[in-house]
């Protein structure tokens, strides 16, 4: 279900203060250090209100929905703002990365019959941010660490990574003014729906964890350390 977008009414100064409202400008070296960026919060909470509305549609069996391969067999224990902030914690993406990723995923819901659910939004997400990584970034990671973040095998970011780059026929470029538009409307939709339903965080009954365990932390914090150790060893260097 795409976001309503509506035309540019900020200038410049407004533009700024909105990037820093949502913590899109805090530097890479800082990020270690800073709190969870606003961004992660609001975006959470608009997908909670999209898969809720989604979920509405269909038990009102209105529509029929065909199953994607994002679908998972059970919806995953962690909330949609845990797993965000799983991502940023140890993806390591800058936070316009979700932004990005979020126009991704509506461009990729423009199919017919398509909805993310709660089935399927986590998978969408993950695949999405990371796409946006590979995209915007200096650098990036490869799929075997990506997966290990999101809870997947290898094999299956793999697959949904080329799903969706397919699906949106490669089509990655974002111009300024939807970028800004996205930034300014995810706040005015999240912060509306907080105020009209409260965001539950609570693990569904009979849902399951995606493989998010302490072993895969562990590792993940193991790369996250060695690969800040190269880049200072590198910056030392002499060459």
């Amino acid at each position: 279900m795409p976001m309503a977008m509506e035309p540019p009414t900020t200038e410049a100064g407004d533009e700024l203060e909105s990037y820093s409202s949502l913590g899109l400008t805090v530097p890479h070296s800082q990020k270690g250090d800073a709190e969870f960026p606003k961004v992660l919060l609001l975006l959470s909470v608009y997908l909670d209100k999209i898969v809720q509305q989604n979920e509405e549609l269909l038990d009102s069996s209105k529509v029929k929905e065909s199953t994607t391969i994002f679908h998972g067999q059970r919806v995953p224990e962690l909330s949609i703002k845990l797993y965000a902030e799983r991502i940023f914690k140890y993806a390591q993406c800058s936070p316009s990365c979700f932004v990005l990723g979020l126009i991704y995923m509506e461009r990729y819901l423009q199919q017919p019959n398509i909805y993310v659910t709660s089935f399927s939004v986590h998978r969408l997400l993950i695949t999405s941010v990371v796409a946006a990584a590979k995209f915007i970034d200096d650098s990036f990671f490869n799929n075997a660490y990506y997966g290990r973040v999101g809870g997947i095998s290898t094999r299956e970011m793999n697959t949904l990574e080329l799903d969706l780059l397919f699906s949106l026929d490669f089509r990655l470029k974002v111009n300024l003014e939807t970028f800004r538009n996205y930034c300014l409307q995810l706040e005015k939709e999240a912060l509306s729906f907080v105020l009209e339903r409260p965001i539950q965080v609570q693990a569904t009954n009979g849902s399951r964890p995606l493989i998010c365990n302490g072993s895969a932390d562990e590792i993940c914090k193991h790369e996250l350390v060695r690969e800040r150790y190269s880049s200072q060893a590198l910056q030392g260097c002499s060459w």
